[in-house]
């Protein structure tokens, strides 16, 4: 009787464990059907209104390794004399608060400045060297760069 009891676990295992299989299958087919669709979405390649530009938005760490925090004088200067000569055409600049997972596990948190800039695809030497010239003037590991195609219109 005992056997007998141990073969219909076995038994109940194998087919749990099939199920699980066939659910994580149709699972990662369904993932591969939604990565598709997501691709699929369309972009700005034709803009019914306005005309096809670049948003772009960079986001700079105003906490400095060592030392103070990076001042609305020290801002005001590196967007009077990076950003602006680079951008005439326009730009903006909100103030951002952001948090991340430190590699310790703990939530850190920094204030930013956020600069969105909607431009022509031939920016993109100026947008790097404005992440470069923050990295360096202020000692910041990175500047966070988020790009995607907009339409325009005024």
């Amino acid at each position: 009787m005992r056997e007998r009891s141990m073969k219909q676990k076995k038994q109940k295992v194998i087919e749990v464990s099939l199920l699980l299989g066939a659910l994580l299958a149709s699972g990662c087919s369904s993932l591969s059907r939604s990565s598709t669709a997501v691709a699929a979405v369309p972009t700005a390649d034709v803009c019914q209104i306005g005309d096809k530009q670049v948003q772009t938005t960079l986001y700079f760490g105003l906490n400095r390794p060592a030392g103070p925090v990076i001042s609305d004088a020290e801002w005001k200067a590196f967007l009077d004399g990076e950003v602006t000569p680079r951008f005439k055409e326009g730009l903006t600049v909100f103030d951002a608060k952001g948090q991340w997972l430190g590699n310790n596990g703990l939530v850190a948190r920094e204030n930013s400045k956020a600069l969105m800039l909607i431009h022509g695809a031939d920016k993109e030497r100026d947008i790097e060297a404005l992440r470069t010239a923050y990295k360096s003037r202020f000692a910041q590991e990175s500047v966070m760069r988020i790009d995607a195609p907009v339409c325009v219109a005024f």
